[in-house]
Order: structure tokens, then C-alpha cells, then sequence
């Protein structure tokens, strides 16, 4: 491993916490990627929820790194960030770390992604985004 990816967690609170399990992985307990890109959708959608203030769909998988294997075990932590918003759209990037190792913990960045949302009403057709109230 380089051990210029090691790195420490970002300050603030992570979007999503989650370790997989078993069954998300090979014969070898290498993560598959699939799982982790479901589980970076998740953590994407929770901040375009809370500003679109209601129901998202997914519209776009801008980019999607896989910087390191994942492996069972691994506690991952996901954090996401709105970069921008447009009328009915949200692009939020994901950066997902993960601690391996229980006593002495190494921290790694595993996964960058940028995805885009888009506000739906209950007809599932785009909305426009609410305005941001006032503080």
C-alpha cells in the first residue's frame, strides 16, 4: 500500500457509517463494487433529500473512483457534500474512507464520487427545488 493514501477521517460528521459484511464480497473478502456504489448512492441522496425536502431520483454517476479495495471488516465512512444546486437538480460529492485494523487503525481513502439528483414529486416527475429558508 502507499502510504501517502493513508490519511486520517475528515472533520465533521460522516453521512453514512456502515462495515460490510460476508456476503458483500468474494471468495477473497475483497468488497464487491457494486455494493459500494449502492452504498455511495445512499449517502449521496440523504443531503439532496434534506434540500430537496422530499423525494430524489438519481440521475447521474458524474465520476466514481475506486481508490483502494474494500474488505470485509473495513468500518467505511461516507461524507457527503452539495457542490451545487440547480432548479430541480443536486450534485453531491461522496468520499468514502475506511478504518482497517482494530487496535491500531489505519484510515485510507477508498472511493470518490460525484452524483447527481433530481427532486420529484409523488408523480415522479422533476420539481422544482424548494427556496432555501431564510436564517
Amino acid at each position: 500500500m502507499n502510504t501517502s493514501e493513508l490519511t486520517r477521517l475528515p472533520d465533521g460528521m460522516p453521512t453514512l457509517r456502515v462495515m460490510p459484511m460476508p456476503a458483500d464480497a468474494n471468495i477473497h473478502g475483497d468488497v464487491f463494487g457494486g455494493w459500494i456504489m449502492a452504498q455511495v448512492d445512499i449517502a449521496g441522496a440523504i443531503p439532496a433529500v434534506r434540500r430537496a425536502n422530499g423525494r430524489v431520483g438519481t440521475v447521474a454517476v458524474n465520476s466514481f473512483v475506486f481508490k483502494q479495495p474494500v474488505f470485509v471488516g473495513d468500518l467505511l465512512s461516507f461524507y457527503s457534500t452539495i457542490v451545487r444546486t440547480g432548479n430541480s437538480s443536486i450534485t453531491v460529492t461522496v468520499e468514502v474512507y475506511a478504518e482497517r485494523n482494530r487496535l491500531l487503525t489505519e484510515v485510507v481513502k477508498v472511493t470518490e464520487a460525484t452524483l447527481t439528483y433530481v427532486a420529484v414529486g409523488d408523480d415522479r416527475r422533476p420539481r422544482p427545488l424548494p427556496p432555501l429558508p431564510e436564517r
